[in-house]
């Protein structure tokens, strides 16, 4: 809805046009804000360009409590900013009790802590005081909850940490070596595009406010689908994946083939579970039924998270080969096909899926 404001300053009677997005004369200088509700509280951050970690940093802050709702205020005039409730990215100051989060500033080397070392970003510090809360409200659980402390851990790893990263251009790889592709469909990716091209007609501050709204909502509902999937999908398919791992003998005397007996996402957990539970040797191939037919599926375990290789493929011999042919060759009967890299194959019953896992285990 289109809003005319009109303001008092220095004796003249100003009229600012805006579409959602208000423009104000604040203490000798332009602040920008918007305003979804009659909240009093106010939040800055620096004007101009924006990136990810900000407009994601304010969504996070305007989600808790003390800050929901409130006016986020676009300016790096430091006598607006000093006059503000929090704010983030601008300001030269770290100081989560005084919610100032900016890392900018010569010497600031904060990290999450829980063992990763990335330094963090506005969005990142602003996780890192309000997470837990913001994940408890989510999921309707006490902060002090395991699993809000265990989906805090985690969307840092999978969502946040990222975040932090590109922002203080700290590489994904340890290597100099030029990347073989080039990625530009990552959530900074898209918020940076978010902000007004220079072929616009239109470069105005009220345009670049009305962007920055677009990429607070973008980067926030991604973050908040991060949390619904993880706390409805990720936690109970870990419960799965432990219970197997703790009855997997019974199964493989040496305990190297997990069975599940439904298809739950486990190559997000496999490896975690494995170093926690302290499990040797390490798990080769996991069963389970495919959930779109009555067969089942065996996999081979890659060697690591978000690699390709597998700790032991599926035997040669058996590559790309399909029903009788492959049943004939592996002398196992219901085979329906091994990948050509061997990395997954499959049986038309349970037994069939184990006894070509027993027999891969035994093949070099």
């Amino acid at each position: 809805m289109v809003r005319y404001l009109l303001l008092q300053s220095s004796g003249i009677l100003r009229r600012c046009h805006a579409i959602g997005v208000s423009n104000y004369l604040l203490s000798g200088g332009w602040r920008r804000s918007f305003s979804s509700s009659a909240a009093s509280k106010r939040i800055g951050t620096h004007s101009g360009k924006f990136h990810c970690d900000e407009a994601l940093g304010c969504f996070m802050i305007r989600r808790t409590e003390n800050f929901y709702g409130a006016d986020i205020i676009r300016t790096r005039d430091s006598m607006v900013l000093d006059k503000l409730d929090a704010v983030l990215d601008v300001g030269g100051v770290y100081n989560s009790s005084r919610d100032c989060y900016d890392h900018h500033q010569e010497g600031f080397e904060e990290v999450f802590g829980y063992g990763f070392e990335t330094k963090l970003s506005s969005a990142g510090l602003v996780y890192k005081r309000y997470g837990k809360e913001i994940i408890s409200k989510e999921v309707k659980l006490d902060p002090d909850h395991c699993d809000v402390h265990r989906l805090f851990v985690t969307i840092y790893k999978n969502f946040i940490e990222a975040v932090d990263a590109i922002d203080n251009g700290i590489s994904q790889y340890n290597t100099d070596k030029l990347p073989r592709f080039v990625n530009n469909t990552s959530l900074s990716s898209r918020v940076e595009r978010l902000n007004p091209d220079w072929i616009d007609l239109d470069q105005s501050s009220a345009k670049e406010d009305e962007a920055f709204q677009q990429a607070m909502k973008l980067a926030g509902n991604e973050l908040l689908e991060c949390i619904h999937f993880h706390a409805k999908s990720w936690l109970p398919a870990r419960s799965v994946v432990m219970n197997s791992l703790l009855t997997r003998k019974n199964v493989d005397s040496n305990g190297e083939i997990l069975v599940l007996t439904r298809s739950v996402p486990w190559k997000l957990h496999i490896f975690e579970l494995e170093k926690e539970m302290k499990i040797t040797p390490s798990i080769k191939y996991v069963i389970y039924p495919d959930d779109r037919s009555e067969k089942w599926r065996l996999q081979a375990v890659a060697v690591g998270p978000d690699k390709f290789d597998s700790r032991k493929p599926l035997p040669l011999s058996w590559r790309g080969l399909n029903d009788d042919e492959l049943s004939q060759v592996s002398g196992i009967i219901g085979c329906t096909f091994v990948h050509i890299s061997g990395f997954i194959g499959g049986n038309r019953t349970y037994d069939g899926a184990l006894a070509m896992a027993k027999a891969s285990l035994m093949l070099s």
